[in-house]
Formats: C-alpha cells, sequence, structure tokens
C-alpha cells in the first residue's frame, strides 16, 4: 500500500493538472510552509538564524527545476549569488544547494555549468560550501560528469547520491578513486523502475548501510571521502552512530542532514548528543513539487496535510 501511494504521489508532484488541483485548496500553502521556510529570501534567512541558535547548520534551497527559459536559469543563478551574499554579510552557517535543472540543464550542459560556475566562484569568495542535488535517474550520469568538471577548479562542492539506484555503487567508487567523493548520502524521492532501482523500504536501507561502509572505508577516507548522512530513519541514524564508533571517526567529523519541518525534536537531540546536524531549508513560490515528494516520504507527512483540508472542510 505504501509503494501505490508513494508512486502516485510521485506522479502528481509532475502534473501540472494536479498541481492546479493542490494550489487550489486553502490548507495546501499553510501546510507547506511546515516543509518550506517561505516565498522569500528573508523568510529563509529568518529561518537559518533561528537553527543557527539552536547550534544547527543550514543548506539553503531555492525552489526550482526544470526550467525552460535560459533567462530563467540565469536569473535563479542571480538568486543563488545573492542569497550567498546575504549569508556571508549576515554571518550565517549555511551553504546552499542547487538543482542542475534548475541552472539550464534541460537546455544545454553549457548553460548549466556557467551557471554552476558563477555560484560556486561565489562561495568561494565568500567561505560557502555548494551542494550539488541528484535529481532523477535521467540526470545522473551528466550530473556527476558536471560536478567532476567543476572540481577541476573548486574544492568547495559536492554531490548527492541515492542508495535507490543499482548504479550508486560504481559511481560511489569512481568518486572516491578520484579523490572527490565529498556526498551526501540519501535514500532517493523520485519514482524510479524495478530495472533502475531498489522499491522495498528494507533493500533501500541496506543499500545505504553498504554505502556509508564503502564511503568510509579506510582507503576512501585516505583518499579524502566524506560523507553527509541525510536520512531521518531511525534505524540509519543508530547504524551510522554505532558504525562510527566502531570505525573511529568522531561525532564531529560527519554531519547528519535533516528536511527543514521534519523530526525537528530528533535533530535537537542529536546535536545535545554531540553530532553535527545541518538541516535543509527550501525556500521560494516553486514550492509544488519538492511539498509533493515530502508527502510522498512518509505517511506521518501525508496524514499531516489530509487531516488539514479535513478541517477546512469542517469549517466551511
Amino acid at each position: 500500500m505504501y509503494t501505490v501511494v508513494r508512486r502516485m504521489l510521485l506522479w502528481m508532484a509532475r502534473s501540472p493538472q494536479w498541481q492546479r488541483v493542490i494550489l487550489a485548496l486553502p490548507p495546501a500553502r499553510r501546510v507547506a510552509r511546515r516543509f518550506v521556510a517561505g516565498e522569500r529570501l528573508e523568510d529563509a534567512l529568518a529561518v537559518i538564524r533561528m537553527l543557527n541558535l539552536q547550534g544547527m547548520h543550514a543548506t539553503l534551497d531555492y525552489l526550482g527545476e526544470n526550467v525552460t527559459s535560459e533567462a530563467v536559469a540565469r536569473s535563479a543563478a542571480d538568486a543563488y549569488v545573492d542569497a550567498l551574499m546575504a549569508i556571508h554579510r549576515e554571518g550565517l552557517h549555511s551553504g546552499v544547494s542547487v538543482k542542475l535543472t534548475h541552472l539550464g540543464l534541460d537546455l544545454d550542459e553549457a548553460i548549466a555549468y556557467e551557471n554552476l560556475h558563477r555560484i560556486v566562484a561565489c562561495a568561494a569568495e565568500v567561505g560557502r560550501f555548494v551542494r550539488i542535488d541528484m535529481e532523477s535517474s535521467a540526470y545522473v550520469g551528466r550530473t556527476l560528469a558536471l560536478y567532476r568538471r567543476i572540481r577541476e577548479t573548486f574544492d568547495n562542492v559536492g554531490v548527492v547520491v541515492q542508495s535507490y539506484l543499482y548504479r550508486t555503487p560504481r559511481d560511489v567508487a569512481s568518486l572516491i578513486e578520484a579523490g572527490i567523493a565529498d556526498v551526501r548520502l540519501v535514500k532517493g524521492a523520485y519514482d524510479e523502475p524495478p530495472s533502475l532501482a531498489w522499491q522495498e523500504r528494507r533493500q533501500i536501507r541496506e543499500a545505504f548501510y553498504a554505502l556509508l561502509r564503502q564511503l568510509w572505508e579506510p582507503a576512501a577516507r585516505a583518499k579524502g571521502s566524506r560523507v553527509a548522512v541525510a536520512s531521518h530513519d531511525d534505524a540509519i541514524i543508530h547504524y551510522t552512530c554505532t558504525t562510527a564508533r566502531r570505525v573511529g571517526i568522531a561525532p564531529d567529523a560527519f554531519e547528519f542532514q535533516f528536511l527543514y519541518g521534519v523530526r525537528r525534536e530528533r535533530a535537537r537531540a542529536l546535536v545535545a548528543a554531540g553530532y553535527r546536524m545541518r538541516v535543509y531549508v527550501p525556500y521560494g513560490t516553486h514550492w509544488y513539487p519538492y511539498f509533493m515528494r515530502r508527502l510522498a516520504e512518509r505517511p506521518a507527512n501525508l496524514a499531516f496535510f489530509l487531516r488539514a483540508v479535513a478541517m477546512t472542510a469542517q469549517e466551511g
């Protein structure tokens, strides 16, 4: 049942018709604010300030993907440069996260790279880090190729890898060999077919464990591999903590990453236990696909949204 509902929600995330339906629901924007800092940069900066006061770092994400206009792609890069300068001016502990399709990858790789280069160069000037998000399987090869290219010039940039894809152990091995395995390890949030990805939660979790072990092998660490464990799954959190102790990695030598609005108490508990915590803070007007993927990830998120819809209906 979980798999069916998840696939339905991920399909809805790509549907313009369903986007119009969901956005017309009065509680949609209100519930989305649980997972999205707001529509303005100022909203996101306020959230980051709050997180910093709680001992957490942040990664700022300006929402958008699959743009079809070069002007929109360049505007997205402009927004990231503005965000980085604001983060620097305010002395906030935050980097940024980018989607290459937001920077024009669907139009031309040269456009995407030019925009990415401008963002990473700006981040380097102000001492901030850029994380390249991983999108659906159709973009993995091109994303990793552009990551390799940008790493020839800058070292303040990392990439995301997804444990549910069969190809990921090979990709990680290649990044380790090249000495550029600075990765955010996630389960994966897109609807991939059985020919490309594990489908069951147990399989995806086991693949996650194997990738963590791969990144923490002595030879990988000697080549500079770094990992951010991005999961709210208690089993994965427990496995990460016990594995780190077993292989001698200090709590402050890696970091956990949570999504804004998800498991806030658990995040504070990890900080209190001495672990580094970074929260992914999205903002912007194009929040619908992101919001639907959050609903698909955890039944509790969907239940929260449906309760809000039901309450609104009763009030009406």
